[in-house]
């Protein structure tokens, strides 16, 4: 099961993901509580099945790599048919078990935060082969995992708690994927059309789905190579849809990203890629008239672009401003067809933002409080995580409420929520 989480990668929607409890991008309201000038009221204690659950996962912390081993190990020892629904390297594999868990066990009492965030893993991971009857060979797994390590903690009210946990997640997830199983494949072929190299590291790739590929502008997917069978990883896409039905995605190459590298490099026009689902929230709100202020760092322009594309094919004449971050005016790959937008829009503003290591330093969220006022603003994020956190602090210091921030990175997601 999948559950979220970064790489060093600057697009918006990063991370090489696999197959059960590993990490993804939630689909979620950028933040669920709105940053206001009055003090919050004071968060609601822990529920008592929280509040074993976190116990556990304190406890467990210091030998989060044993624990996701062992759990693995018994997943594949008792049910061993599952091991082919896995990529042939585990090691990244284990590393994400405990950021899912710790998301689950984060959100247990965040209703509206956690369905949402398990609905789209329930959908995401049909491309992975997954079926309802997996959901208890994994449940069992993961309690004989947790009551191993989880001495000091574990007893009959500690388990309670988790299967009740567990039964929770796994329903909304099953109940999500049989939704959507009734209106989309679990996965798309798509064939390489066109791969443009912008930079050593970074290429634009087009592709041609077998089928239909609904989506909207702003949101992301989930590519699979046939070089590396099982192992996926999220790009957003670089444009609002169009009427040939092309998907194009901006790749940035990043350091032991078998996904990244492979699109890179190595995929050329006529190779086959699969596609998993389209998932994101970080779409235009057509309902009102306020500006958009986006944010792109690196990559991360493609969703940007994508967004400026539906609000004119929309017609709408809102005010529209871009920061276009990146570390060198070489990583400004994409700033040409930025420019030939703001010439054919007299509403969009693009403004580059390079981040040089001089005495003139200048970071992205610096660049948004020289401008302004915002107030009347919704903002758009998408970059390293790095940026997206800085930038919202930036955001809501210049006066735009957390609700009208919007993006899909889930540490960010987190943060807000506490």
């Amino acid at each position: 099961m999948d559950a979220p989480t970064t790489t060093s990668a600057d697009n918006g929607i990063s991370g090489e993901d696999g197959g059960w409890f590993t990490p993804h991008k939630p689909v979620s309201p950028s933040n669920p509580e709105p940053e206001t000038a009055e003090p919050r009221a004071p968060r609601p204690a822990p529920s008592p099945d929280a509040q074993l659950i976190q116990r556990t996962m304190a406890e467990i912390g210091p030998v989060a790599d044993k624990v996701t081993s062992y759990f693995y190990a018994l997943l594949f020892v008792r049910h061993p048919h599952l091991r082919s629904m896995f990529p042939a390297s585990m090691d990244t594999q284990r590393d994400r078990l405990l950021k899912a868990l710790l998301t689950a066990a984060e959100h247990i009492d965040n209703k509206q935060v956690l369905v949402t965030y398990l609905q789209h893993l329930g959908r995401g991971h049909r491309k992975y082969g997954t079926h309802a009857e997996h959901y208890p060979a994994v449940g069992e797994a993961l309690l004989g995992a947790l009551s191993h390590y989880a001495t000091d903690s574990w007893n009959a009210e500690t388990e309670a708690a988790w299967v009740r946990a567990y039964t929770t997640i796994s329903q909304v997830m099953i109940d999500a994927a049989a939704e959507d199983e009734r209106k989309s494949p679990p996965w798309w072929y798509a064939e390489v059309v066109s791969h443009d190299q912008r930079t050593p590291d970074i290429a634009v790739v087009t592709v041609r789905p077998d089928q239909p590929y609904p989506f909207l502008a702003g949101q992301y997917t989930s590519l699979e190579t046939p070089w590396w069978p099982r192992i996926w990883r999220h790009y957003s896409f670089a444009s609002a849809p169009r009427t040939d039905g092309l998907l194009s995605f901006h790749v940035k190459a990043v350091p032991a990203g078998w996904v990244s590298n492979a699109l890179v490099h190595r995929a050329r026009p006529g190779d086959t890629l699969r596609l998993g689902p389209p998932a994101g929230t970080m779409t235009v709100d057509h309902t009102t008239e306020n500006g958009m202020l986006c944010l792109g760092g690196g990559t991360g322009i493609a969703p940007i672009k994508a967004l400026i594309e539906d609000v004119a094919e929309h017609g709408e004449r809102r005010p529209v401003e871009v920061f276009y971050g990146a570390r060198s005016d070489h990583d400004l790959y994409d700033i040409d067809t930025m420019l030939r937008l703001q010439q054919s829009h007299p509403w969009l503003a693009v403004r580059p933002v390079v981040d040089r290591l001089d005495r003139h330093h200048v970071q992205l969220p610096d660049a948004v409080r020289d401008y302004g006022p915002w107030n009347e603003y919704d903002a758009y994020l998408s970059g390293p995580p790095g940026m997206i956190r800085n930038g919202i602090d930036a955001l809501l210091g210049a006066g735009i409420p957390s609700e009208r921030i919007r993006h899909d990175e889930f540490e960010e997601l987190v943060a807000a929520a506490h």
